[in-house]
């Protein structure tokens, strides 16, 4: 008669039993060690599958020195982060990215002067292989922590700091934000637009610094005072239109640089009886589809693959944590490409 099934966890040693091979051996064939024969790691597999064994995350850490952990640090306030779709994309990117490769995220969000200190601490206790970090604003710690804890780590955004002598390039995933804004702003001349805005994003973050570079590409002789700086969200959009509204009645279009401040600038236009696009046409940046779609009219926007450069980000830490020690660098910069979406509002 044959034992009953234990009902207690599947061990390594009831894997290594079932496949027919030595602990050890099972143990480099479970953990991704190199020098494991095709063969062996196919009779592992099958155990391992058959078994329904799990692998122990902590005794895992002392074999391969990895926690299987990513950080995904992120300098926005909690509340912006969850109502902000750029956010949910970007990290479902990285998710789905992490997912493939067996790897854990972990969200650590730098909301508030003191949270830096909590960040620090957890880094440098070893609990993540490395970090994604978006949102950066200039003069944030956070570069300096990963750099003195030489934490491999890939930005989302073009870092906007000058590296130290001597420090590796920076990796970072962006989109083409200047290339973007000037197609964009191309799209309002060619429509005969005269009178341009431009709604400005945070100039402490090189998305806010490349979109304004872009618009001052074509209207590179154009009057400064109609350029306002709102803060990525509606709220900031509707107030730096309607404050452009009180000093230039006769502009014609606006350029926004991101869709939730072009809504809110659609509010502020439509409170103040302008019609759009005919009295002023609005083009955003992002291509958001549950903001875009959805606006009356529908947002003409400059699309960029947010939740593909969540994935990408992802794929470069996973490569320069596979090639640590390697000669050969890891690819430190990618750039997307943007492009303009035409619906209604311009």
């Amino acid at each position: 008669m044959s034992a009953p099934p234990s009902t207690g966890r599947p061990t390594l040693d009831a894997v290594a039993a079932r496949a027919g091979v030595s602990r050890s051996a099972a143990s480099r064939a479970v953990n991704g060690a190199a020098g494991v024969s095709g063969r062996v790691m196919a009779k592992v597999t099958a155990a391992v599958q058959e078994l329904g064994y799990v692998p122990n995350r902590a005794a895992r850490t002392l074999v391969t020195r990895r926690t299987g952990n990513i950080a995904v640090i992120i300098a926005e306030p909690e509340g912006r982060i969850f109502s902000d779709p750029y956010f949910g994309l970007q990290i479902r990117g990285i998710s789905k990215e992490l997912v493939a490769h067996d790897l854990q995220l972990v969200l650590l969000l730098a909301d508030e002067a003191g949270d830096h200190g909590r960040i620090d601490r957890y880094l440098a206790g070893g609990h993540v292989d490395g970090a994604l970090a978006f949102s950066v604003h200039r003069d944030d710690p956070l570069p300096a922590i990963v750099r003195r804890l030489a934490l491999p780590t890939v930005y989302g955004g073009r870092p906007h700091w000058t590296p130290i002598p001597g420090e590796s390039a920076l990796a970072y995933v962006d989109a083409d934000n200047r290339g973007g804004a000037r197609e964009a702003v191309r799209h309002l001349v060619a429509r005969g637009r005269r009178r341009i805005g431009h709604i400005a994003g945070p100039q402490a973050l090189a998305a806010g610094m490349d979109r304004l570079d872009g618009y001052r590409d074509v209207l590179f002789d154009g009057d400064p005072s109609l350029v306002v700086q709102g803060d990525f969200t509606d709220e900031g959009g509707e107030r730096a239109t309607a404050g452009l509204l009180d000093r230039h009645p006769d502009l014609d279009a606006l350029f926004v640089a991101s869709d939730l401040m072009a809504r809110g600038a659609l509010r502020a236009l439509r409170k103040r009886g302008r019609a759009v696009p005919q009295d002023v046409a609005v083009v955003g940046f992002d291509d958001l589809a549950p903001v875009a779609t959805t606006t009356d009219p529908p947002l003409t926007t400059v699309r960029q693959d947010i939740e593909g450069m969540g994935r990408t980000m992802a794929r470069l830490l996973i490569r320069k944590l596979d090639g640590r020690g390697s000669a050969a660098p890891a690819q430190a910069t990618v750039i997307t490409a943007t492009s303009l979406v035409l619906r209604g509002s311009a």
